[in-house]
Order: C-alpha cells, then sequence, then structure tokens
C-alpha cells in the first residue's frame, strides 16, 4: 500500500499538469476551428443569404461541401501527423485554414462560396481526429474520457460565446466598408492565423520531451503509455501493429464509423440550420428579433449541452465507460429532435432542441475514447481519420440534405425525423458493437475511485 501513494500521487500531479497546460490551449485551437467552419451559418441569415441569393439547398450545399474538401485529405494528413509530430502539422493546418477563412471576407457569389468552402475543408483537414490522435497520446485510456471531455467543451461553447460574438460583428455593419456579416468573417478568421504561429512554439509531440513535467512524471507517463501500447499488441495484435490494411477493413471501425455518422448527422443538421429555424419564428410565431436576440437563442441549447458534457464524461471516468454511456443519449437525441417539431412556441422548441444538443455532446467525447482502447501507431491515426471521415460524409450529408428537403417539403419536418432516424441507428449499432466485442471499460478498483474522488 506504501509502495502505491508515490505512484498515485505522480499520476495525480502529471495528469493534472497535462489536464491545465495541454488541453486548454488545443480546445482553443478546436473552439477557433469550428467557429471558421460554422460562420456561415451566422453570415447566412443575416444579410449573405440575400446578397448571394441562395436558396435552402445552396446554402446547405455550400455549407456541405466544406466536408467533401476535408474528406479529401482526411487519412492523409492525419498519417503526415503521426510521421511528423502534433506540433508541426497542427500550427500549419491552422495558419492554412485561416488564410482562407479571410477570403470569405470578399466572396461575391455562390460559386465563389462553394470553391473557398471547399478549399476551407482542404486546409482543414485533419485537425480533428489530429488534435484526437495527440491528446490521446498523452495519457493512458482509464484518463481518456476525462481529457476528451475537457477538451470538446470548446464545441458547445463555441456557440455559446461565438453566436454572440457572431452578432456582435455583424452588428458592425458598415465598418470597413464591408457589410456586417463580411465583418464577422474578417474578424473570426484572424485568431486561427495567430493560433497557429504560437502552436508552433508551444505543443510538444510527446510526453517523454515535455519540460515541464518532472522527471518522475516523464518515466511514469511514458511506461504508462508503453505499456498500454504492448497490451493492446498482445490482445489486438492485428491492429495494434500498425498494419493499416487491417485497420482500414476491421468491422470494429467501420460499424465506429457508421455509429458517429449517426451523431455528426444530428451536430450539424443543428449547426448549420438552428440560426435559419430561428429566423423562422418570426413569421411562424408573428415575432421580431433583432440580430443579437437571433444570436443569445441560438446560443441557449450549447450551454447546458456543456454542462451535461462535462458531468457526463467525469461520471464516465469515475465508474468505468460503458456503452449505455453513447448508446443512451443517441436514443434521447432520436426521439427528442422530431419532437421539436409539434412545441407551439419558440420557448417551447428550443428547449426540445437543448435536450437534443445534450444528447449529441453528451456522448461525442465518451465516444473518443472507445477507438484508442484497441488501436495504436500508425493504424491509430489511420483508423481515427477513417472514423472522422464518416463525420465528415454526414457533415455534407446533413447540410445538403438538410436544405434540399427543406426546398422540396417546405419545411423542416421530414429533414428532422430523418436526424432522429440516424440517431437512432447510432444508439443500435453500439449496442450491437458491444454484443460483439468488449467495449466497456472494467469499474475501476475502490482504491483508484477514491483517488478520483478525490481529484
Amino acid at each position: 500500500m506504501g509502495a502505491q501513494a508515490p505512484s498515485a500521487a505522480v499520476e495525480r500531479t502529471a495528469i493534472k499538469k497535462v489536464s491545465v497546460r495541454l488541453v486548454p490551449f488545443v480546445a482553443l485551437m478546436f473552439f477557433v476551428n469550428y467557429l471558421d467552419r460554422t460562420a456561415v451559418s451566422f453570415a447566412e441569415p443575416n444579410g449573405m443569404g440575400q446578397d448571394l441569393a441562395l436558396t435552402a439547398a445552396q446554402f446547405g450545399f455550400a455549407s456541405g461541401i466544406f466536408f467533401l474538401g476535408y474528406i479529401v485529405l482526411e487519412v492523409p494528413s492525419n498519417m503526415a501527423l503521426h510521421r511528423f509530430g502534433a506540433r508541426r502539422w497542427l500550427a500549419r493546418i491552422m495558419v492554412t485554414w485561416g488564410i482562407v477563412s479571410l477570403l470569405f471576407t470578399w466572396v461575391s457569389s455562390s460559386g465563389q462560396l462553394y470553391t473557398l468552402r471547399f478549399l476551407l475543408g482542404v486546409a482543414e483537414a485533419g485537425f480533428f481526429p489530429g488534435a484526437i490522435l495527440f491528446l490521446s497520446q498523452w495519457v493512458p485510456s482509464r484518463h481518456r474520457t476525462k481529457i476528451l471531455g475537457l477538451f470538446y467543451l470548446a464545441q458547445p461553447l463555441t456557440t455559446v460565446f461565438g453566436a454572440p460574438l457572431a452578432g456582435w460583428l455583424i452588428g458592425r455593419h458598415g465598418l470597413f466598408g464591408l457589410e456586417g456579416w463580411r465583418v464577422m468573417f474578417l474578424f473570426v478568421s484572424l485568431p486561427a492565423i495567430v493560433l497557429g504561429v504560437v502552436a508552433w512554439f508551444y505543443l510538444i509531440d510527446k510526453p517523454a520531451d515535455a519540460k515541464w513535467l518532472t522527471p518522475a512524471e516523464r518515466d511514469w507517463l511514458t511506461a504508462e503509455l508503453a505499456a498500454e501500447n504492448a497490451r493492446k499488441t498482445g490482445h489486438e495484435g492485428q491492429h495494434a501493429k500498425g498494419d493499416l490494411k487491417r485497420a482500414f477493413t476491421s468491422g470494429r471501425v467501420w460499424t465506429l464509423a457508421v455509429v458517429y455518422f449517426g451523431f455528426v448527422y444530428g451536430l450539424y443538421a443543428l449547426a448549420f440550420f438552428l440560426p435559419t429555424i430561428i429566423n423562422g419564428f418570426q413569421e411562424q410565431y408573428d415575432t421580431t428579433f433583432s440580430v443579437m436576440d437571433k444570436a443569445w437563442i441560438t446560443a441557449i441549447p450549447y450551454l447546458p449541452a456543456a454542462v451535461v458534457l462535462f458531468f457526463w464524461t467525469r461520471h464516465a471516468t469515475r465508474h468505468g465507460t460503458r456503452t449505455w454511456h453513447v448508446a443512451g443519449p443517441a436514443v434521447v437525441g432520436g426521439l427528442s429532435i422530431p419532437l421539436a417539431l409539434y412545441m407551439g412556441s419558440p420557448t417551447a422548441t428550443v428547449a426540445v432542441i437543448t435536450v437534443t444538443a445534450c444528447a449529441i455532446f453528451a456522448a461525442l467525447p465518451v465516444f473518443w475514447s472507445v477507438p484508442s482502447r484497441f488501436l495504436t501507431g500508425a493504424a491509430a491515426a489511420a483508423g481515427i481519420a477513417l472514423i472522422n471521415t464518416a463525420g465528415n460524409i454526414a457533415g455534407f450529408a446533413s447540410s445538403y440534405i438538410t436544405g434540399w428537403l427543406k426546398d422540396w417539403t417546405g419545411a423542416y419536418y421530414v429533414p428532422l425525423y430523418l436526424v432522429g432516424f440516424f440517431m437512432l441507428l447510432s444508439a443500435v449499432l453500439m449496442i450491437r458493437l458491444a454484443t460483439r466485442h468488449r467495449t466497456d471499460e472494467p469499474t475501476p478498483d475502490p482504491e483508484r475511485r477514491t483517488m478520483e474522488a478525490l481529484r
């Protein structure tokens, strides 16, 4: 017992330092990343749609073509990150997408919008799976859900803070002779370039090189991660040996890809069309909202989602990640999103959408702790990128199909029913995967649970 105490103390301080030193910075990168890719959703109902004469289908296509660009370089980008290191590659990605995002300030036609959205996807390719892979290489699996949960907080908080920021920037109409939505694109793009330069000097590729860790902490992290990779090699050698062909033909990887498809389909249907749906409240309920009113209403579902995400991932970390940590929220989200169609007021509609947002964001960081349990090395880079590629396909599909169905049917009923279907499919596949493979983590022993509780 006494021999274990120093190890427990080193573990506690090492994980705390990683949580404080790396996670907030990578989360800030993710914040800017998500804001830049969804800024078009704030621009469309606030002048861009009218200035460029966009239909709902055209806007959906412009939103979704980003993901086609992303898919083109998704896996190669993550393999390059594995080869060259996260510091160089993530910094390069940020500067590149910041430059492309800046060009949206001067877009003047739907064709230019399509081109820039595609190029933005190409520029951002590999950032998200690269960030997941990077953080997964810094902590053992038993801490991964907690770390990824802290990282994932950036996504809902992007809308909580980003929507009012976008609304405020749009309100600066006339600055530099630009329409408000162009001002917004100008100022949300610059942080990516700045952060990319800072990341080059700030990030560190592996624990062994971290001078801000003590020698004991560096040794403990390095030994724990090496032992974990060795166990994967022993139990799942076909993946851990870095056999990319087998990683790409793994039924488990492809099942997780489809599960992720369902969640991301719902995520981006909300991200890109919620501001437009809220804008439609004015005619539907005979009311009027200012630009800032619409921005604040858009932000409402995401603050509770951030809170639920935080506590859900902490529960999974303390008690062991279970299948229902992913499948349960998928069921709640799948049933709640169509229910929003039948609410009789903006308040009730936003309340139900809030439940859906909470469900999606609760599940996502827990989901991402699953692939790294059986993938390591180059196979992990390829497998995680492949799963995220499925998400990007969902991003394109949900954006384009939602807009096309809205134009075809004249309402959002069919599109949101489709969101519900895909999320329920994710729940079914996650449960099926659990019956065929061990996807649950063992419940922490009493001593570890006590240690976690004291943190």
